[in-house]
């Protein structure tokens, strides 16, 4: 499945760009998601959102998904 992660502040920075797609297996959660990204995330406390909703890192994402990474 593929979900959307839309980046900000340092983590924008890391990445060089505003939002990556990552494509993860079905069941996958949040954590696994911010894993994905690998040393853009690494270090970092993060509030997360899907759907523009806060989101704890073992909730499971859907496909189609929108994950907002922010840092505080």
């Amino acid at each position: 499945m593929t979900v959307r992660v839309r980046l900000f502040a340092m983590l924008r920075e890391r990445a060089g760009a505003n939002e990556v797609e990552l494509d993860l297996p079905d069941g996958a959660r949040v954590a696994d998601a911010i894993a994905r990204l690998g040393d853009v995330a690494q270090g970092l406390p993060l509030v997360m959102a899907v759907n523009r909703e806060y989101a704890p890192e073992d909730q499971v994402l859907d496909a189609g998904d929108e994950l907002a990474l922010i840092p505080p």
